[in-house]
């Protein structure tokens, strides 16, 4: 598991902010994903908890007291599901569907920001394991 630096996590944060998502063994494919109301544009900055990367076009934003917010990215941004880092900067709490991650590339012994890619609407979902269908 690649860790960024205590210094450039604040630097980061000072900014606006970074998601770390380490690897995880369990994508969409063990879940049943309920889309919850309709879509927001915003959603509370100071109110994420954590992020999961699912893939090069979408992020999963885990909120304090439980809720989760789905952003499915309008286009593909290439290497965010491969290094499932990336920062944002934003000057009020909250993050939007008009501002800009930028994938985090932690390899070769430095830290860089890379691709910029646009947040899509904010989906609240219900994630439900699925039953196991093995004898």
């Amino acid at each position: 598991m690649r860790m960024l630096t205590p210094l450039l996590i604040g630097s980061l944060v000072a900014a606006g902010g970074v998601a770390y998502a380490g690897k995880s063994s369990s994508k969409d494919d063990k879940y049943v994903i309920t889309e919850i109301g309709e879509p927001e544009n915003c959603i509370r900055r100071s109110q994420i908890r954590s992020t999961d990367v699912i893939s090069d076009s979408i992020i999963d934003f885990k909120m304090r007291g439980g809720d989760i917010y789905r952003n499915t990215l309008p286009n593909r941004c290439s290497g965010l599901a491969f290094e499932e880092a990336f920062s944002y900067r934003t000057s009020v709490n909250q993050l939007c569907s008009v501002d800009i991650i930028r994938v985090i590339d932690n390899s070769g012994g430095g830290i860089r920001e890379r691709n910029a890619c646009g947040l899509g609407k904010f989906q609240k979902i219900e994630k439900t394991k699925k039953a196991d269908t093995e004898g």
